[in-house]
């Protein structure tokens, strides 16, 4: 599996956001992540997303990869 930042892998990033409800924005995401688990690693990752709407999971794997 590629990794990404921090060596995790968008698709674990997205992992942790199963049963998101789209359209979200960051703050949705990062609640989504924590209720389902997610640990410090993949949660400073959605941190450093861009504070956008996202429309899709398609539109968070694209920010996970633009995050340096």
């Amino acid at each position: 599996m590629t990794q990404g930042v921090g060596g995790q892998s968008p698709g674990n990033i997205t992992h942790h956001l199963k049963g998101m409800d789209f359209p979200a924005d960051r703050s949705d995401l990062e609640r989504q992540a924590q209720e389902n688990g997610a640990g410090e690693d993949v949660m400073d990752i959605i941190r450093q997303l861009p504070d956008q709407q996202y429309e899709s999971m398609a539109d968070v794997t694209k920010g996970v990869g633009e995050v340096e």
